[in-house]
């Protein structure tokens, strides 16, 4: 028998929450507390306090109310929507002894029933005499919006489970008619207490069929039919996420701005820029503590990273990382990729092969095991070298959200202009040229882009990526 000190139901507004709680409140022994963490009020509108704890006494300390819960005699509980105090989710989610109830509801009579509670301003309904109806007009916008956010917050709740080894009751809004269910219910959170009969004091508000309910319904079914409920055309996504990469960030020596590098972009040339700017060397190896100091120290500093188009930034991890043989390179990839991935090179190979139909071999090979690599079928790591962009960024903003993303086609301008606001003297972007990008020329083709935007697909889509030439020459 599960072993509960309290218990929460998981839900969003109009999913049958309050028809659940009457259900949990006539268990002998059980007491649900309402919306016991909704910013606006406590419980219930009467804000009546909760075991003696008050509105303000809550919003200071949630967790004090919610340890007072779980002391209280009996089984006691509360409704948690998505948009109750943020505070509680994590350490609700992480304690196994507080039972998860998740109730949910078709999205599609959630979102209506929605609408209609809030053209009438019944939320609630005793008396089948006193229903208030009204239509409404079905908005395919906001529908999506409602959609994404249930799903969201689905995800978020399976997400927390899973990370603390535990399992829900599920139930749905039906599941809330039938009398075994909910003493199903009652087993599973170790009550001895059983319904005879269902508490109906709360009536069904609109029991109509959503064409009764909608005044454009037919709009309504075809905008239904175009969502992808599925997400049939995802790009699946297998890479770690990654961490922020705090001691590859640089500075120069005294000005406010602080460039946040991606692996296998033009690192040594915004080195040498930032370094020029105070004409010292840069500033690197920041831990977190440090950078906090450094921007406790420069007000008004502003960051940036550098985007690199994919193709170009793979071949350059190809040739610093692979064909390289000085300081950088992955010596033992390399001899792993030569073994098990028939990468076509010599032992001896340094650098990028002279003859172009065996240096596009060698780069097709290693297209294809970064695809493995990122699709999590292969032993090696996924290095930041040639790890997505996209998941790069995602780890930056974990500690340092950038102020500007820079394209490394666009640097001459957007680089002076972002000195300036930053209010330093402007600086001419004149790095030396790409010493990868004439070998890359020589190869490149359809095919080799083709290979690399199935890869980094959600790169191209984010970003807005073209084919490499054409970005090269200037034409997107």
């Amino acid at each position: 028998m599960p072993d509960f000190d309290s218990f929460v139901v998981l839900a969003e507004m109009r999913t049958g929450s309050n028809f659940l709680e009457s259900n949990l409140n006539a268990l002998e022994g059980v007491r649900c507390h309402g919306e016991a963490f909704n910013p606006h009020f406590i419980g219930t509108p009467k804000d009546a306090p909760i075991l003696g704890v008050t509105r303000a006494e809550r919003d200071a300390a949630p967790l004090d109310l919610l340890e007072r819960l779980r002391a209280a005699p009996g089984l006691n509980g509360f409704r948690y929507f998505g948009d109750h105090d943020p505070r509680l989710f994590e350490p609700l989610m992480a304690e196994p002894r507080i039972a998860k109830i998740v109730l949910t509801r078709n999205p599609a009579d959630s979102y209506v029933s929605h609408r209609i509670a809030a053209a009438t301003g019944q939320w609630k309904l005793t008396d089948a005499r006193h229903q208030r109806a009204e239509r409404i007009a079905f908005d395919a916008t906001g529908f999506e919006r409602h959609l994404a956010r249930l799903q969201q917050a689905q995800l978020r709740i399976m997400g927390a489970l899973q990370r603390g080894g535990q399992t829900a009751f599920y139930l749905d809004y039906e599941d809330l008619q039938d009398l075994d269910v909910l003493n199903g219910l009652a087993a599973w959170l170790g009550v001895e207490a059983r319904l005879a009969a269902l508490d109906r004091k709360l009536k069904k508000q609109n029991p109509e069929s959503l064409s009764e309910k909608v005044e454009n319904f037919d709009e309504m079914r075809a905008a239904l039919a175009r969502i992808d409920r599925f997400d049939l055309g995802r790009t699946p996504n297998f890479e770690p996420r990654r961490g922020p990469m705090v001691p590859s960030y640089l500075a120069p020596a005294r000005a406010g701005l602080l460039c946040l590098p991606l692996k296998s972009g033009p690192e040594a040339a915004l080195r040498d820029w930032l370094g020029a700017l105070d004409g010292a060397p840069v500033l690197e190896g920041f831990t977190q503590k440090t950078l906090r100091e450094w921007q406790a120290a420069h007000p008004g500093h502003r960051s940036f990273a550098v985007l690199r188009h994919p193709v170009a930034r793979l071949h350059a991890a190809f040739c610093e990382r692979i064909l390289a043989r000085g300081p950088g390179s992955f010596v033992q990839i390399r001899e792993t990729l030569r073994q098990r991935h028939e990468l076509p090179i010599s032992a001896e190979a340094n650098g990028p092969d002279p003859d172009p139909a065996r240096h596009r071999a060698a780069f097709m090979a290693f297209i294809a095991f970064v695809k493995a690599n990122l699709g999590g079928q292969t032993a090696i790591r996924v290095d930041a070298a040639w790890a997505s962009q996209r998941a790069l960024l995602q780890g930056i903003a974990e500690f340092e959200c950038p102020d500007a993303i820079l394209r490394e086609t666009d640097l001459a301008h957007e680089l002076p202009a972002l000195a300036e606001r930053a209010g330093l003297t402007p600086l001419p972007w004149a790095p030396a040229p790409e010493p990868h990008e004439a070998a890359l020329d020589a190869i490149y083709d359809a095919r080799i882009e083709a290979a690399v935007r199935a890869i980094y697909a959600r790169d191209y889509a984010r970003f807005g990526f073209g084919d490499w030439r054409a970005t090269a020459n200037g034409a997107g």
